[in-house]
C-alpha cells in the first residue's frame, strides 16, 4: 500500500513557475514509476508526465515539453513537477500516481495502482 500525498499548488501569472511535490509513504516507493496527471473543469484526468522508478527515463505529453520537468528523490520518498512558463491552459487539478509496472513508463489512468488526492494550480492571464 502507498499513499501519496501532492502540495505545492496555487495561484499564479502566465509565465510563472511553481514546483510540486509528492510525498510517498512505504518503503516500496524506489519500485514504482511515478506519473502525473492533471484534470481541468469539464474535461477528463489526462497524463502530464512520468519518470521511471530507477529516474533515468521519463516521458511528456506533448503540451508541456520544454515547459515541465519531473524528478524524484528516492531517498526522500518524493517525486517533483517542476512547471515553468506556465499557461491559463495549464489550469488544474495535479495527482502524483504510482504505478507498479515500473519502467513501463505508462500514460494511461488504469496502469496506476495508487493515487494522490490532488492540488490545485490556478494560471492567470
Amino acid at each position: 500500500q502507498v499513499q501519496l500525498v501532492e502540495s505545492g499548488g496555487g495561484l499564479v501569472q502566465a509565465g510563472e513557475s511553481l514546483r510540486l511535490s509528492c510525498v510517498a509513504s512505504g518503503r516500496t516507493f524506489t519500485t514504482y514509476d511515478m506519473g502525473w496527471f492533471r484534470q481541468a473543469p469539464g474535461k477528463e484526468r489526462e497524463f502530464v508526465a512520468v519518470i521511471s522508478w530507477i529516474g533515468g527515463r521519463t516521458k511528456y505529453t506533448d503540451s508541456v515539453k520544454g515547459r515541465f520537468t519531473v524528478s524524484r528523490d528516492n531517498a526522500k520518498n518524493t517525486v517533483f513537477l517542476q512547471m515553468n512558463s506556465l499557461k491559463p491552459e495549464d489550469t488544474a487539478v495535479y495527482y502524483c500516481a504510482a504505478d507498479r509496472q515500473r519502467g513501463s513508463l505508462n500514460t494511461g489512468i488504469r496502469d496506476y495502482d495508487y493515487w494522490g488526492q490532488g492540488t490545485q494550480v490556478t494560471v492567470s492571464s
